[in-house]
């Protein structure tokens, strides 16, 4: 495909390493040439100096001949702007990233005002993972599935557990194989386990299964540690902070909010009437004790600053080792350096918009017709997890698994039929209209018929 990126910052360059990665030719648009020339100098692709929302400048880029146009800067109403032209000087798809609460009200209308294929708000989407690992708490990352009907969590093994010690053939059997790992981390090394593969405390596991059997699963696992969540105490009052409390408070959790900025302050207070706002700053580590961080339930860290939200968070489980933490980090470097650090859940808004972007595209990329509904990265981007739907039979449909010749480190996690949920035998085969997840360490999938193994003789 041919796709403009309109913004180089830190989502702008994130997409088009990954899209350029995957074969796409991809021309970067930015009004600096101090951002766009890391990109020019790293990856191969055009780069255009000047306005997205401008006519001359799409046209430079080749709005013409363009499949797609994401329009990623700082500015929503560029954003807007330019996915507007783009509309009309071509017949190309459009993605816009539109952060303001008032714009976000009212998606809807400008999606079909301006014809826009996607419009993500990266703060919204944060706060709304956010809210889902604070409603199951065990979970360090939740990932959903088939419109809510399956669930990816991961959790870590414990070593009263008695899943410690057990191999993953045994603990399939355990739970009546509807609970199946898929992703095993053990001394920081990422696989995709097999039956003889044993399962130690410390370890890290990925595990797919419907979400009603989510309780149940913790119950005989015995991973449950963190008691169920009344309250939250969030550091830093941006976006996601907001949209974050609203969401905590319309599930009757209270909420408590300390923000350094009082004219921020002013604003949450009165948007926000039934949360606790304090004007203070959320580093100063005796505030924090005189209002109640020990015996908070939840604690959220979501200032500007990645290394204050790392520091916060180990602040918060030296005090209270029970409550649940949830860390913002924007930079992966850091992401990758701090992954053994006892803090918690990761949030990074810039991964999950690069992540809804990318599904898109894959969606319109698919050669069998069978769309890319779902897709995460895993484990700092060494595994892929994705949601197939099968519109069409093909080379992969009404045949075994255990005839069809599977690339190695992939496994077909579940299979989504009607109403029924399925986890897959070697006796079990997609058909057409199914719902399929699968996980993997191949980079790139856009189609189900990729998981076959065509380079074997």
């Amino acid at each position: 495909m041919k796709i403009i990126i309109a913004g180089c910052g830190k989502v702008g360059y994130a997409l088009a390493q990954q899209l350029n990665d995957e074969g796409h030719e991809i021309t970067l648009i930015d009004n600096s040439v101090e951002r766009l020339q890391p990109a020019l100098s790293n990856l191969d692709l055009q780069g255009v100096v000047g306005n997205a929302s401008s006519f001359l400048t799409l046209q430079e880029a080749g709005i013409t001949q363009a499949d797609l146009l994401i329009a990623v800067t700082n500015q929503d109403e560029i954003n807007l702007i330019s996915c507007l032209i783009a509309k009309k000087a071509s017949k190309c798809r459009t993605i816009a990233r539109v952060r303001n609460p008032e714009y976000s009200r009212e998606i809807n209308y400008l999606k079909y005002c301006m014809d826009i294929s996607m419009i993500i708000n990266p703060e919204f989407a944060a706060a709304s993972e956010i809210a889902q690992l604070i409603q199951i708490p065990d979970a360090m990352e939740i990932d959903s599935f088939a419109k809510g009907k399956v669930d990816l969590l991961r959790v870590a093994i414990s070593e009263n557990s008695p899943l410690h010690n057990m191999k993953v053939q045994e603990f399939s059997r355990k739970f009546n194989h509807e609970v199946l790992i898929c992703i095993l981390v053990h001394n920081h090394q990422v696989c995709i386990p097999d039956g003889n593969t044993v399962l130690m405390a410390g370890d890290t596991i990925s595990v797919v299964l419907p979400r009603e059997k989510i309780n149940g699963f913790y119950r005989m696992s015995k991973l449950s540690s963190i008691r169920e969540i009344h309250d939250v105490m969030i550091a830093g009052g941006g976006m996601i902070s907001y949209y974050l409390a609203q969401a905590l408070m319309r599930s009757g959790i209270q909420v408590k909010i300390i923000e350094r900025n009082r004219e921020r302050c002013d604003f949450l207070s009165d948007a926000l009437p039934k949360a606790v706002v304090i004007h203070s700053d959320a580093t100063d580590h005796d505030l924090l004790l005189e209002e109640g961080i020990s015996k908070t339930d939840a604690f959220v860290s979501l200032t500007t600053v990645d290394e204050e939200n790392i520091f916060l968070s180990l602040y918060a489980n030296k005090v209270s080792s029970h409550c649940k933490k949830i860390t913002k980090i924007n930079r992966l470097a850091i992401d990758e350096i701090i992954s053994s650090l006892p803090i918690g859940s990761i949030i990074s808004p810039k991964n999950i918009t690069t992540e809804y972007i990318l599904q898109y595209v894959r969606s319109q990329n698919n050669s069998y017709g069978s769309n890319v509904e779902a897709l995460y990265r895993l484990m700092d981007n060494q595994v892929e997890a994705l949601e197939f739907h099968v519109k069409e039979s093909s080379a992969v449909t009404d045949i075994p698994f255990l005839n069809l010749n599977l690339k190695k480190n992939l496994l077909i996690c579940c299979i989504v039929r009607g109403n029924r949920i399925i986890t897959p035998s070697g006796r079990d085969f997609i058909q057409k209209d199914d719902i399929v997840i699968v996980v993997t360490t191949h980079k790139g999938l856009q189609d189900i018929s990729d998981i076959l193994n065509t380079s074997a003789k």
